[in-house]
């Protein structure tokens, strides 16, 4: 692996690092929010759901949907808590209390540390309601919907900046479902209006729900050619799985999320060449995240509250593959500009709770704490030479996934590295020739012999990882031998010559 400090591809975007939060399943309650919890706050917000998540320095949260955005009335969500209504919630089958709400969620996102990409419902709903959303959170005052948040205990404008027009409005199983002229009309239109109330926003348009969908592809570039001088991004939603239990193939996933990314990358640039733009349009990967519960919809129980949901238990092997995708956003941080690991807590997430009870962490936690704390920079393009194999849906497979991020400012590198052979190790050898001199700070390493191993509440450390990492620095090279199936952190400091 060849890293030149001159093999400069993009700087990275610190909201490709976001996630997701919908009033699905366990998410809202008993994930974030449970008033009865020995560590809930004055607010209900969990303090052991907060600690974990602060840790993760997530950039930007998605909410608060999702399909349940679709028929979402943000109205029922604001307001003095004992007056709201309990409605049928009918993405997901369940009642929704309303009791965490726009407000509630931005006074929890700000202890997060995080920004909020609100979403708007475009399914039941469309100009008018989005537009009084945009006014009662960003409108300092003097007006009806600006006063009523000032009123609701909340003087200052929340200034969300970025705003989801709608969510997989191609899906059949989405309240509101529109063909790509109907939506494209009606988000165009939509976005026009709110950005007549706040010039500032930045607006990002659905995409297809998935690259399966048989309209993929013709929904794009018809959707760009309805609301390309409107919106800023296009989103993209990937999940992928192992349900075949093919570990082989499973572990390649990324390549298809890759080709997506290229694919529709390529779509936008399609779509502003024939309008003669010279906006380059960006994507917004909001929805991604190894699920292997995806065959499963709803609760079998219809009109409970947050009942359990698509509660994943994640293996080691599912971390590698949420690792791979990880680098592989990185390969293309030129256009992927923000990303939402789907989702943040409970419902197939790397934070697990007990409600009233425990906190624990899955294997898939640590490989997107240590992109999100040490993959902040420029994004370098390495030149890798790696031994490949085939699989049952993928060719020429690289043993070795890595990519290479310089932080000027600190004046550190770090290699993300997975190693995707199921038996053997990988001898690797980095070559920094641009760098200089440079000392090594650690080699952190997730492994485990039983690629199926999982973090439960009974056995929370059982895949952990640590920085026993055999890296070290020889004539100026780096040296490593990657365990089997692991996934790597080299972190190395640049030194500086007086």
């Amino acid at each position: 692996m060849i890293v030149d400090k001159d093999f400069i591809l993009a700087e990275v975007d610190p909201r490709i690092y976001g996630s997701f939060i919908e009033h699905l399943g366990r998410a809202v309650y008993g994930g974030i929010y449970e008033p009865s919890h020995p560590t809930a706050d004055e607010r209900g917000f969990r303090q052991d759901a907060l600690e974990a998540i602060r840790r993760l320095q997530v950039p930007i949260i998605r909410y608060p949907g999702g399909n349940f955005v679709s028929g979402y009335n943000w109205e029922d969500g604001v307001g003095p808590q004992e007056e709201r209504k309990r409605k049928l919630e009918l993405a997901w089958w369940t009642t929704e209390t309303n009791q965490v709400g726009t407000n509630e969620f931005a006074d929890w996102a700000k202890l997060a540390g995080s920004e909020v990409m609100m979403a708007v419902n475009l399914g039941t709903r469309g100009v008018d309601a989005a537009r009084n959303l945009v006014e009662y959170c960003n409108h300092p005052s003097g007006t009806y919907w600006s006063d009523l948040r000032i009123s609701h205990g909340y003087k200052e404008p929340h200034k969300f900046k970025t705003w989801c027009l709608g969510n997989e409005m191609d899906g059949p199983w989405q309240i509101g479902a529109k063909t790509a002229v109907e939506y494209g009309r009606l988000a165009n239109e939509t976005a026009k209006v709110m950005k007549w109330v706040d010039p500032s926003l930045e607006l990002v348009a659905c995409g297809s729900s998935s690259r399966g969908m048989p309209t993929f592809a013709d929904w794009e570039a018809t959707v760009l050619d309805l609301t390309y001088d409107q919106v800023d991004y296009l989103s993209l939603h990937t999940y992928y799985n192992n349900n075949e239990n093919n570990s082989e193939n499973f572990l390649a996933r990324s390549m298809d999320m890759d080709q997506f990314i290229g694919t529709v990358a390529s779509i936008c640039d399609y779509v502003q060449a024939k309008k003669r733009s010279k906006k380059k349009l960006y994507l917004s990967l909001d929805e991604w995240n190894v699920w292997n519960s995806i065959g499963t919809s709803r609760a079998s129980e219809r009109w409970q509250v947050a009942p359990a949901e698509f509660e994943d238990t994640y293996t080691l092997e599912d971390a590698l593959v949420v690792g791979c995708c990880l680098i592989t956003m990185l390969k293309h941080a030129d256009r992927v500009k923000m990303a939402c690991l789907a989702q943040l807590i409970n419902v197939i997430a790397p934070i697990m709770t007990e409600n009233g009870g425990p906190l624990w962490l899955q294997t898939t936690y640590y490989p997107y704490l240590h992109a999100s704390l040490y993959g902040r920079g420029k994004v370098l393009q390495p030149v890798i030479r790696s031994p490949k194999y085939d699989s049952k849906d993928y060719t020429d497979i690289p043993y070795l996934e890595a990519i290479s991020v310089y932080n000027e400012e600190q004046g550190h590198i770090t290699v993300f590295a997975v190693n995707r052979h199921l038996e053997d190790i990988l001898d690797l050898d980095i070559n920094l020739r641009s760098f200089g001199r440079v000392k090594l700070i650690e080699h952190v390493v997730l492994e485990h012999d039983n690629i199926k191993a999982t973090n439960t509440k009974l056995h929370p450390e059982q895949v952990i990882p640590h920085n026993r990492g055999t890296a070290r620095i020889e004539d100026g090279h780096i040296h490593a031998r990657l365990s089997k199936s692991s996934w790597n952190v080299i972190r190395l400091e640049v030194i500086h010559e007086n």
